[in-house]
């Protein structure tokens, strides 16, 4: 007689933070809040060029620098290039992006223009999301008709195999 062991089911649940971004690629040591450009990409994936080109463009503003002039950033810099990357994968428009960022710094009076920003990139991201569905849909239509063609391939190639008294004896 087999037992089985069951786990007990708790229902206390931790509430999940939906604006929590995933852990980094490579975490950040505990305790530092300063870091080089080339730690920034090893921890974000992104290039050195990218992130001169987010300062550049204002997408990322005020980046400290050192005594001889590195860059250095803080644990908020990559938080809000973890942001920044979330905003990259919705299609929002750099143009939008930087806009969201100037937002930000002009400080809480701007609460309802970003709230607006963010609703459009949202409305955006439902929309390609049906968009995707629908196609997956097809795709998965396509693959069951190519499954189910193998499988009557086979069968028939398996038929045509058999002698010719058990192909009598399976028709009657």
């Amino acid at each position: 007689m087999t037992v089985l062991q069951t786990t007990p089911v708790t229902t206390e649940q931790t509430p999940a933070d939906v604006c929590a971004a995933p852990a980094p690629r490579h975490p950040r040591p505990n305790g530092q809040d300063s870091y080089t450009i080339s730690e920034v990409v090893a921890f974000t994936g992104l290039t050195a060029h990218t992130l001169r080109w987010y300062e550049r463009i204002g997408l990322m503003s005020h980046i400290d620098r050192s005594h001889t002039g590195q860059r250095r950033y803080s644990n908020r810099d990559l938080d809000w290039l973890d942001l920044v990357g979330k905003l990259r994968l919705t299609g929002m428009p750099v143009a939008d992006m930087v806009r969201y960022a100037e937002l930000v710094r002009e400080g809480d009076g701007t609460y309802a223009e970003r709230h607006a920003l963010l609703e459009a990139t949202r409305r955006d991201v439902r929309a390609r999301i049906a968009e995707l569905q629908d196609t997956l849909a097809v795709l998965d239509r396509k693959i069951m008709f190519y499954s189910d063609a193998s499988r009557a391939t086979a069968y028939e190639a398996e038929a045509l195999k058999a002698p010719a008294h058990e192909a009598e004896r399976t028709a009657r």
